[in-house]
């Protein structure tokens, strides 16, 4: 067994804005793993600013991980311990090396085409105009679920696409959620909240920035919109992960396996969560299709009816071909098509 990995630069087609910035490329990593003439690949799909694994020894650690392939899966996945997306991509890997097919990680109704995931439609941030665009565009696409990047642009000015939308859809016909990407201040976040919660939203993810547990804990108990944690669990140690559940307790969590250290934490989280009542939802960030490829085949094996946000694969130019597309406000695989992976 050897091991080798290669950088990739993703281009966005248009550039795409979040509370942190504008992005223009996404850079990603994936690590090969071959064995008796077979190749398992996985991507390890760090998210430089975000990720708790954007270190400078990240390439090293890359290597490193790939110099000990052959001491087998749990002694590299532990070497990974600190590096989500590497953990996350060798568990792709691995599957990958082990499947009949290497993007088959989970044979199912969804990989044969019999059934979808249903989406939420993304609002990227950007002037009013823009976003108002986009809303119209996702509605017009069949989506019935929108997810809204608010907290870059006057606060004002997002309060009134809100009421645009719910001028023409209610909460029965539009589910409404909205990411601030913890770009609200402590002292003035219940206040936004509660006029956010006149439009009859789903959900706000991350209103704060993360890692103040006892001001994220008196929102979570206040709040008149539910409120979903995104950045708070990225970096949290596993011994670690019941204590927030418990000091925050919040309405939901959102999972992004790249994130988090892939399938196995995630899934401790979920188990986490469902112990206390505390919905969740699978999310991307920003991998290519190959990752995004891992994500919804797992997303589908946990029986989740929840719209997820699984439809970035389109936000690329030199993303690769494969089975899946966005249709009717799903994510669709078609089993009919080929993947055309050449990096």
């Amino acid at each position: 067994m050897r091991a080798y990995f290669k950088k990739h630069i993703l281009n966005f087609k248009q550039p795409s804005g979040t509370s942190r910035g504008i992005l223009t490329q996404k850079v990603t990593w994936f690590i090969f793993i071959e064995q008796d003439g077979k190749v398992g690949i996985g991507e390890c799909g760090m998210f430089k600013g975000l990720s708790f694994d954007d270190r400078p020894d990240f390439e090293n650690k890359l290597q490193n991980i790939c110099e000990e392939v052959d001491k087998g899966f749990e002694h590299i996945y532990n070497q990974a311990s600190g590096f989500p997306s590497i953990q996350f991509g060798l568990e792709m890997a691995f599957r990958s090396i082990d499947a009949d097919h290497p993007f088959q990680l989970f044979p199912s109704n969804f990989t044969k085409g019999n059934s979808d995931i249903p989406i939420n439609g993304l609002i990227w941030m950007g002037d009013k105009d823009f976003m108002r665009k986009q809303i119209e565009s996702k509605i017009e696409e069949g989506f019935r679920c929108l997810k809204l990047k608010i907290g870059a642009i006057d606060f004002e000015a997002e309060l009134s696409l809100l009421r645009m939308i719910r001028s023409v859809f209610s909460k029965n016909d539009l589910e409404i959620r909205v990411d601030a990407n913890g770009a609200f201040h402590s002292n003035e976040a219940l206040d936004k909240l509660g006029k956010l919660s006149r439009f009859h939203l789903h959900s706000i993810e991350q209103p704060i920035k993360q890692g103040n547990w006892e001001d994220m804990s008196k929102l979570c108990k206040s709040t008149p919109l539910s409120i979903a944690l995104d950045e708070e669990l990225i970096g949290i140690e596993s011994k670690y992960k019941y204590d927030l559940i418990n000091a925050i307790q919040p309405q939901y969590i959102i999972l992004k396996p790249t994130m988090v250290g892939g399938y196995k934490s995630s899934e401790e989280w979920i188990a986490l969560a469902e112990s206390k009542g505390v919905g969740w939802w699978i999310t991307s960030a920003l991998e290519s299709n190959v990752g995004l490829n891992a994500i919804a085949q797992w997303t589908y094996k946990l029986n989740t009816t929840m719209p997820q946000g699984l439809g970035t694969g389109g936000l690329f130019t030199n993303n690769f071909s494969c089975p899946l597309m966005v249709k009717n406000a799903t994510l669709h695989y078609e089993p009919t098509l080929d993947w055309d992976f050449n990096i």
